[in-house]
């Protein structure tokens, strides 16, 4: 599963909550065998990738708590 989403103000940065949700869905998605591979934002003409930030690995696995 990949979760995408926009930021209408422009700024792809990603949130406390946007941290948070991300955390709660690859957590349901591990009980029932649906792996989180990514969580792009996009924002103006720019994104930012969750599992290029360092708060996923390749294998799904959480890296920072």
């Amino acid at each position: 599963m990949i979760l995408l989403h926009n930021h209408p103000s422009g700024d792809p940065e990603p949130s406390g909550e946007d941290i948070r949700i991300t955390r709660r869905i690859f957590e349901a998605g591990m009980l029932i065998g649906i792996e989180l591979l990514d969580h792009i934002i996009i924002g103006d003409q720019c994104f930012v990738s969750l599992k290029d930030r360092g708060e996923l690995s390749d294998g799904g696995k959480y890296i920072r708590s």
